[in-house]
């Protein structure tokens, strides 16, 4: 009998995003327990060495229509897992037709096959980001109200993924997940996932560089505690067709989170700010649903998962954080990043 916190072995799963951070710890929650996995991913953001050796790697953009019909075609998928995605909100009001064609139009890609190939579910990492300004904690039956491209673009895919289902059948499970670090993240990364930026410049020496007073708060997600929900959510039919909030439970301030990074890597650098940019202030979310329908409980203190995020980080080494080139608009563009 299959239990139901597990993929049944040698089911066929895709991960976009897989050589990513949040994709290959999922790929790594299937694979222990018996999924056959391919891994696509363009290494525009992620590491071939993210990926296990069980896997099979596909390099490739989920924005190419022939690879991706290749792929369904070839490994008729039973479940899509779609993580791939350039995560950064603020940096999103400034490369929009970036934005838009790997986070809208890429997932309209692989929407497509997944019909055409009738699969069991697809999976779909949206975000907090969908739910905008003013409405803490953020509980899933609120109307969005994205207020960055990076947020518009997640919830068109949840509205696309709606309308697949209501017309084929398709089944999907959405998570929209908030602030996650740990291990494998792309800590050279200048423009986005705070933690490993913080970690990162504190390992050269610098001090953290924080946008505006520092007040401004988030829950931050060991992934840990989000790949396991993730990977098993596809064997729990009372998950399909509904959206989940998940993430950690305590909102910090990144003044604070700055503390604790300092003090988990044993060295104080000091924290320099710069002028506030455009974002929201507060968010964290309610979890109560994930809860009850997938018995989500995180339990990774942010102290702890900061602690195990340093060893890895000390052990790895600083990266240097190279320029995005795709710039299309420099107008107002924050300190630190021209």
């Amino acid at each position: 009998m299959q239990k139901k916190d597990s993929v049944q072995a040698k089911t066929r799963c895709l991960v976009t995003g897989g050589a990513g951070f949040i994709g290959s710890h999922v790929t790594d929650q299937l694979i222990s327990v018996g999924g056959d996995v391919t891994v696509l991913d363009d290494l525009s953001g992620g590491f071939e060495t993210n990926v296990s050796p069980q896997a099979k790697f596909v390099t490739g953009s989920i924005t190419d229509v022939d690879l991706v019909e290749k792929l369904f075609s070839e490994n008729r998928f039973d479940y899509v897992f779609h993580i791939a995605a350039y995560a950064a909100e603020g940096l999103s009001h400034f490369v929009r037709r970036f934005n838009y064609t790997n986070n809208l139009i890429g997932s309209a890609t692989l929407i497509n096959a997944a019909i055409r190939h009738e699969c069991k579910s697809f999976v779909f990492t949206s975000s907090i980001a969908v739910y905008g300004a003013g409405q803490v904690p953020m509980l899933e039956d609120m109307k969005p109200e994205p207020e960055d491209p990076y947020g518009i673009s997640k919830y068109a895919v949840e509205m696309d993924l709606i309308a697949a289902r209501r017309l084929f059948g398709l089944n999907y499970i959405i998570f929209r997940p908030h602030n996650v670090y740990g291990e494998r993240q792309n800590i050279g990364d200048k423009y986005r996932n705070v933690i490993g930026i913080f970690i990162n410049q504190v390992m050269r020496g610098e001090p953290c560089t924080i946008f505006g007073d520092g007040n401004q708060t988030r829950a931050f997600s060991h992934i840990g505690d989000i790949a396991p929900a993730i990977a098993r959510s596809v064997n729990v039919p009372e998950a399909y067709n509904q959206v989940f909030n998940i993430g950690a439970d305590t909102p910090y301030s990144v003044k604070d989170l700055a503390e604790v990074v300092q003090r988990a890597m044993g060295k104080s650098t000091g924290i320099r700010y710069l002028n506030a940019r455009e974002e929201v202030l507060h968010a964290y979310s309610d979890h109560s649903k994930a809860a009850q329908i997938l018995a989500y409980r995180p339990t990774i203190t942010l102290e702890d998962g900061v602690t195990h995020m340093a060893k890895w980080a000390w052990a790895s080494g600083p990266r240097s954080s190279p320029k995005f080139k795709a710039i299309e608009i420099e107008k107002y563009l924050p300190d630190g990043w021209r």
